[in-house]
């Protein structure tokens, strides 16, 4: 606690009194110079003061560079107040960190999120028993329930199921025992690939190494799922999808499957229907009913992808565009 004595006002005033009674000066002289010196007391502590720091190689305790920069090239701007309280608040810019986090310590910024389901209490690390390496979306109807119960049974806890109802009933779902573990989109009326732009950003799926695409209508009694990624994997493939029987009624010769390989990635169609023997759909070419994409492929492909794009006509033709020569089919 100050004492009077100690009071920087009290002292101010005291000095101006001794002066201004020593020179015999008006008592309305003196008031106006003690008013004077109390407004400029006040004015002098409401604007303390502000320093700039530009501060380069920040200490690596904030965490990892962001986008490849290395900790040398980082830059933080640091705005705060040198004096004025006990917690100063300071102000970062990170010019590497994610448009629109560039204010944010790069040790607390994620860019990238998952699907998988969280509880609502306990330790975050338990959450998950396993974290599924694979994401299958289906885009359902009701009517093909029991296909897709079907296709989902070909796939082991490493693969992520979700479901989007272009119908609007999920709930009916709910009797078979997998989908209680399903993440499920509804918006009716609506198709793959809308759905595919709108939940499927590469940022959100980025936890998973292959994202299958897949209609509702598949028949998969000789599909081996682990087999598939076996394949995948041995073979470099980048977009692929499963080869199709031949008696099934095929439209392109690329999708059939052939028993003598294990994949393919040419053919020979029909006189005509190839303008180039390496282009589509001779090669570098899957139908959009059964596409597989890597982690890496997929984030091409869903730039790719026009927001008014409904059915997927043509989009297969255009695939190559991001990973030419690692398209194949299959067995």
């Amino acid at each position: 606690m100050m004492t009077n004595s100690d009071d920087p006002i009290y002292y101010t005033i005291s000095m101006l009194c001794s002066v201004f009674c020593r020179k015999n000066c008006s008592p309305r002289l003196i008031i106006t110079a003690v008013i004077g010196a109390v407004f400029g007391f006040f004015v002098g502590v409401s604007f303390p003061s502000v320093s700039l720091y530009k501060i380069r190689n920040f200490p690596l305790s904030l965490g990892p560079s962001v986008g490849g920069a290395t900790s040398e090239s980082k830059q933080f701007y640091m705005v705060g107040s040198s004096e004025s309280s006990r917690a100063n608040i300071y102000k970062i810019y990170v010019p590497t960190n994610p448009h629109g986090a560039e204010t944010l310590p790069p040790a607390i910024v994620v860019p990238e999120t998952d699907l998988y389901l969280r509880r609502l209490w306990g330790e975050p690390s338990q959450d998950l028993k396993r974290k599924p390496k694979y994401l299958v979306t289906f885009t359902v109807g009701i009517g093909q329930m029991n296909n897709i119960d079907k296709c989902v049974k070909k796939f082991s806890e490493d693969f992520q199921i979700m479901l989007f109802h272009y119908d609007g009933r999920t709930t009916e779902w709910d009797r078979l025992e997998w989908s209680k573990t399903a993440i499920h989109v509804s918006a009716r009326k609506q198709t793959k690939w809308w759905f595919a732009k709108r939940f499927l950003h590469p940022d959100i799926v980025a936890a998973y190494e292959y994202i299958f695409i897949w209609d509702e209508d598949l028949g998969v009694e000789n599909f081996n799922a682990e087999r598939y990624i076996e394949l995948v994997k041995k073979h470099d493939l980048e977009i692929s999808q499963p080869g199709l029987e031949p008696n099934v009624g095929l439209t392109w010769q690329m999708t059939k499957r052939r028993e003598d390989q294990e994949v393919h990635k040419f053919t020979e169609e029909k006189p005509g229907w190839c303008s180039d023997p390496h282009f589509p759909p001779c090669a570098a070419f899957v139908e959009i009913m059964a596409p597989v994409f890597s982690q890496e492929a997929w984030r091409c492909v869903w730039y790719l992808i026009q927001n008014d794009l409904v059915h997927g006509w043509g989009l297969d033709f255009a695939l190559r565009r991001c990973v030419s020569h690692d398209i194949g089919i299959g067995i």
